[in-house]
């Protein structure tokens, strides 16, 4: 199970540079299964980004990379990419538009 990180935690390590994330769940369809999941990066001008990812469930037991899976929408090879000028305003849009929950987020990579 994932750790989750305090919100000092979060705010400490987007300003250190160091990405955050948080897994949204699947959406079910009739034949394929999507995984969701956000990331909330500090970028090289300060701004912070906050990318959304959809991706097709395409794990066995022996790929479970769910970085490598791929896109739903190829058309946006690195996620959907919204850019804000404060912490603060990224893990907002994330809650309002994502529905991310702001005691869910974990140190990059944990989302695997």
């Amino acid at each position: 199970m994932a750790e989750y990180l305090m919100d000092e935690q979060i705010r400490a390590r987007l300003r250190l540079g160091k990405s955050v994330e948080q897994w949204l769940g699947v959406v079910q369809e009739a034949d394929y299964t999507i995984l969701r999941w956000l990331s909330i990066d500090k970028e090289s001008d300060e701004s912070y980004s906050v990318v959304y990812f959809e991706s097709f469930d395409e794990g066995n037991k022996d790929f479970l990379d769910i970085y490598a899976f791929s896109l739903v929408d190829p058309d946006e090879p690195f996620g959907v990419i919204h850019t804000f000028s404060s912490v603060a305003d990224a893990l907002e849009f994330a809650e309002a538009t994502y529905k991310a929950s702001p005691h869910k987020y974990t140190a990059a990579g944990m989302i695997q």
